[in-house]
Parts: C-alpha cells; structure tokens; sequence
C-alpha cells in the first residue's frame, strides 16, 4: 500500500450504528408533524443507509410530491439531531482507541450521503471531533458519493487515500472517485468483490501499516 496522506470513513455501518435511535426519532417526527401513518423500523434503514437522502426519502415516502418529501425529510433530520446528542447510536467496538492512534498518524477525515450537520454531530457524540480534519456530506454538495470523496480530496490536497465504509455503494463510489476502498465487513452491507476488508475497526491499524 502507498505511503497514505488521509483515511476516509463512512459512518453508518463503519463508525457507528444509529439505526435504532434514527427510527425512532423519525417516527416521533412524522407522528407529531403530519398525518400520516407511515413508520420506520432499523432494520429497514439499515438496508437504506449509503444512500443519499433524497434516495432514502424515495423509498420510505413513495406516493408523495417531492416537496412533500423535503419537507417530511427536513422534520425528521430535526428530531434527529437532537436526539442523536442525548441518546448516541452504538459504537463499534474498539472504535475510539482505533482512531485516536490512526489521528496520530494520519490525517482522519470523515464522506457520508448524510444530510448536513449529521457528521458533527456523530463526532461530538462519540468524542471523536478532535481526531478529524474535515468532512463532507451529500446535504453540502448535493452530488454523489464518488465526487464529494473528490471534492473532499482536493480541497485538503490529498492524493493517496484510502476509504473505509461498509455498502456497495460505498465501494461503487470509490470506484467513481478512483480511490482503494477497505469493506468494513462488520457494517451493514456486503462487498463480495472487496479487494480489502477489515473484521473489525482494530485491523485497520495493521492493515495501514502494510
């Protein structure tokens, strides 16, 4: 592996599962805010999560106007922020210590489909903010995966990375960006292509090393 001047990560299914919490704080947000009768459950988002947010809002809100859906979708992210601060997703384990001694090392930076705000947020509830350099999301550029891991590259002049995320569409958007993706097989989705892949959070740190 090339000398690495960053580690980029996804965060659902590769630092973090929020699955239960993100459930249920969007469904206090449809009961409260709308009429409708339309319920989430985690394992259904943990299939959906990777997507951008106007693909996830697709699938759970099928029959409505695409303004409807920004709308629901801007109630839901409100009640899940704030949530998110109080009652934190679960964090894998070995996470913290992994990316204290990676931050040491390299730069850490964090690409996700996530709405804006989303990746702070995660940091600050999982204490992780101070190893982090920066980060982007779908709900900042509004483009695909592939060009906000590029965008996120050149701003911070990076030019041999790695990304560590846990989908197909984490590995399809490598591909698109053309970086070396690293299968978190411990997350929610499955990469039988994957040329690298890591059990847990803790092997990266060899991995890295090669």
């Amino acid at each position: 592996m090339k000398k690495l001047d960053g580690i980029i990560f996804d965060i659902d299914g590769t630092i973090w599962d929020s699955t239960d919490v993100v459930a249920d704080s969007w469904n206090v947000a449809i009961e409260t805010c709308t009429d409708s009768d339309v319920r989430v459950t985690a394992p259904q988002l943990k299939q959906l999560f990777g997507k951008t947010m106007d693909e996830i809002c697709d699938v759970i809100f099928p029959t409505l106007t695409r303004a409807e859906k920004n709308f629901f979708a801007e109630k839901c992210y409100e009640v899940e922020n704030e949530r998110l601060l109080t009652y934190p997703g679960t964090v894998y384990e070995g996470m913290y210590e992994t990316i204290e001694a990676l931050s040491q090392q390299y730069p850490l930076f964090v690409v996700s489909n996530c709405q804006k705000d989303y990746i702070p947020i995660t940091l600050e509830a999982t204490k992780m903010t101070p190893f982090f350099k920066d980060h982007l999301c779908f709900g900042e550029t509004n483009t695909s995966k592939g060009k906000t891991i590029r965008t996120l590259m050149e701003r911070n002049h990076l030019e041999h990375v790695i990304y560590v995320g846990d989908t197909q569409g984490d590995a399809d958007a490598c591909k698109e960006a053309g970086v070396p993706f690293v299968w978190a097989r411990y997350g929610f989705g499955e990469v039988p292509d994957a040329k690298e892949s890591i059990g847990c959070i803790a092997e990266l740190l060899a991995l890295v090393a090669e």
